[in-house]
């Protein structure tokens, strides 16, 4: 079909065009691209065998659909890609404010121009990408903008009376006709505007202004809600519920792999700093780990949830503060070393709500507590549980290198080190070395000296070392070594 030819009513008709409302359209798109084995959610990943079988269910059942999690659950990502499942164009009366489809005209507009030109009605295509609408509800969001309302000026212009429709100014909905429209939040929206949409969901008409309209819009409305809302700000006022076909519950990710491929994928990278910094799997983990620990913490508020987009912005933070290490040193090259997680911390207390709400160095501290538990989740991971070996007389594999610490002065460990001081610095601890051999043998390069640095801050989380901040870095004590000196 060569659609450029296509410009009048008469041609469409030959085509032979079929009108199909937009809940047919997505349907057979759909059972189409199941047939074909095509992936309809590219890009979110998590979903594979819970989320998204529920929406294509939906989807195949013709239903308006509610989102229902919490922030930084892919909703608005789902409701977008649903514009891949829309036929590529679709033909519309020229000039018409809600898209009439020439074959079903609804407004006066286009009802009046097809009396007067027939099948020379010209026609234009409509994209699909400019068939998506969203709407953000906000406590200052009115039916004018959603419906329409009486508009004075033109009214005027026109010099026509206010009983005449057309005065009327159709606001968002009517004017996303054949499109599919998303409202954001919903509970968020007053419950006076709720009700006015449940003439629309339901029998597909509007009322504007005493207006006596019949206009069957043609709409694939989404929701997203998050359950906080409800409770918090406000609700889904319950006629509205009963007419939305399927309320779909979205989660966060169920392990540190899926995290991973969407952090990766979602990270808004400087080329440069990819090619500057080099990033080992343990760190990507630990940092992932983080979202984890900050979901199951007595600290954080579990009603308004960990936002996926925490770990996005740690992982940005991170790369940073590994890049402006390289620069500050002029070296080409850097690894991303735990003493840099420090500078995730910015993206942490400003993704987290506390239990109790108190000064800004609070969040800090509860950042810095998860980074502490993240480490410890991770460490059993690579070296044997320390609590297993805490046995009266038993010997445990970090005896040696505690003792290392015990008859020594400490050791430092500064922010700004050079590669070459870093790795220096930590080659001087030889029971490290002993442990990585014995345990993690089979260890990269570029990950070895990560596993050194998680080695002592596990023994610090296990309470086994200690470990103090200062401006520079940090220092590694024994642990009964301040109360010895008397500090």
């Amino acid at each position: 079909m060569n659609r450029k030819e296509i410009t009048t009513l008469g041609a469409l008709k030959q085509l032979g065009y079929q009108t199909k409302s937009i809940k047919n359209e997505l349907r057979d798109n759909l059972r189409e691209n199941i047939k074909n084995g095509i992936n309809n959610f590219e890009g979110v990943w998590g979903y594979e065998d819970s989320v998204i079988p529920e929406l294509e269910r939906a989807i195949l059942s013709r239903h308006n659909i509610n989102l229902l999690g919490l922030r930084g659950q892919a909703k608005t990502r789902l409701a977008r890609l649903m514009i891949n499942l829309l036929d590529e164009w679709i033909p519309v009366v020229e000039g018409s404010e809600i898209n009439d489809d020439p074959l079903q005209p609804m407004s006066r507009y286009a009802i009046e121009l097809i009396k007067e030109k027939g099948d020379d009605t010209p026609i234009s295509w409509l994209h699909r990408n400019d068939r998506f609408y969203e709407k953000l509800a906000t406590p200052d969001v009115t039916v004018a903008d959603l419906i329409g309302d009486v508009d004075p000026i033109k009214a005027a212009n026109l010099k026509l009376s206010y009983a005449d429709d057309r005065v009327l100014h159709f606001g968002m909905i009517p004017r996303a006709n054949r499109c599919i429209f998303v409202i954001n939040e919903l509970p968020d929206l007053q419950a006076r505007i709720q009700v006015s949409l449940f003439n629309i969901l339901q029998e597909g008409d509007i009322q504007i202004r005493g207006f006596k309209l019949r206009l069957p819009l043609d709409l694939q409305f989404i929701f997203t809600a998050n359950p906080e809302d409800y409770t918090n700000r406000g609700s889904i006022v319950t006629p509205l519920k009963d007419r939305i076909g399927s309320q779909i519950l979205t989660h966060y990710p169920e392990d540190i792999a899926t995290a991973r491929k969407i952090t990766e994928q979602e990270s808004k990278l400087d080329q440069r700093q990819s090619s500057i910094v080099s990033v080992p799997n343990i760190a990507k983990d630990l940092l992932e780990q983080i979202s984890f620990e900050a979901r199951k913490s007595e600290y954080v508020d579990a009603k308004s949830g960990v936002s996926a987009r925490m770990s996005i912005t740690a992982f940005e933070n991170l790369l940073s503060a590994a890049e402006r290490r390289a620069l500050v040193n002029k070296e080409d090259t850097t690894t991303i070393r735990l003493t840099d997680f420090m500078g995730v911390i910015p993206a942490i207390t400003g993704k987290i709500e506390l239990v109790y709400e108190g000064e800004q160095e609070g969040a800090g501290s509860v950042a810095e507590i998860l980074i502490e538990e993240s480490v410890k989740t991770l460490f059993e991971s690579y070296f044997p549980k320390i609590e297993k070996l805490e046995r009266k007389d038993a010997e445990s594999p970090y005896d040696e290198l505690i003792s290392w610490f015990f008859n020594g002065e400490g050791f430092e460990l500064l922010d700004d080190y050079t590669n070459l001081e870093y790795q220096n610095e930590l080659d001087k601890i030889t029971p490290l070395n002993d442990l990585i051999l014995k345990y993690q043998p089979n260890t990269e390069k570029g990950e070895t000296y990560f596993l050194k640095e998680l080695l002592l801050w596990g023994l610090v989380a296990y309470k086994k070392l200690n470990k103090n901040r200062f401006t520079k870095g940090y220092q590694f004590k024994d642990i009964y070594g301040s109360y010895i000196n008397g500090l």
